[in-house]
């Protein structure tokens, strides 16, 4: 029998999904930043969270404009994902550098990413400052997803979106096994 030993408390909690999240401010060039603290919080009307440390840019940018964009990219953006989250839109111009193609939205000002299949535009609904990061509750206004990545029935077949998570300090992309 396996042992129990207990840790001091800390994030534990593994994987999480590995997402790009899109704001922008008047005054501001568009930004992108890696976020893999993020989830689904309600279903009716459909909510999200994403938590962002209180002292980056993005964070200055949601709070502030109140909206934000939820990118999920594929396994082909591995690249473009860890970039972003290693520099400050402060000092670059992400869009440029990972060649990424920003795309207006529908119903906020951020943009979609042209090159994730599946993008999420969220209205912050509420902010909950938790210590060092801000949980920005958005309710989901648009979803679009590209048609490429949709099964006979419309739903997304996960195993052509290539979703990646975080976990350990690295990224995977979630694999199509066995139903348990």
């Amino acid at each position: 029998m396996n042992m129990k030993v207990s840790k001091s408390p800390s994030t534990a909690l593994y994987p999480v999904p590995a997402v790009l999240v899109t704001s922008v401010l008047e005054g501001y060039q568009p930004d992108i930043i890696t976020i893999a603290w993020t989830g689904t919080i309600n279903s009716e009307p459909p909510m999200v969270y994403v938590s962002v440390h209180t002292s980056r840019h993005s964070h200055k940018l949601i709070k502030e404009s109140g909206q934000y964009v939820i990118n999920i990219p594929s396994a082909e953006q591995s690249k473009e994902l860890n970039y972003c989250g290693k520099v400050s839109g402060r000092d670059v111009d992400k869009f440029q550098n990972t060649g990424l193609t920003p795309v207006p939205a529908t119903n906020v000002q951020a943009p979609l990413i042209k090159e994730c299949p599946v993008n999420l535009e969220c209205q912050v609904r509420q902010v909950v400052s938790l210590g060092s990061h801000d949980a920005f509750i958005g309710e989901i206004l648009a979803v679009h997803v590209n048609e490429d990545i949709l099964d006979a029935q419309g739903k997304i077949d996960y195993s052509l979106a290539k979703p990646l998570v975080f976990c350990g300090g690295q990224y995977f992309m979630c694999i199509k096994g066995n139903n348990l």
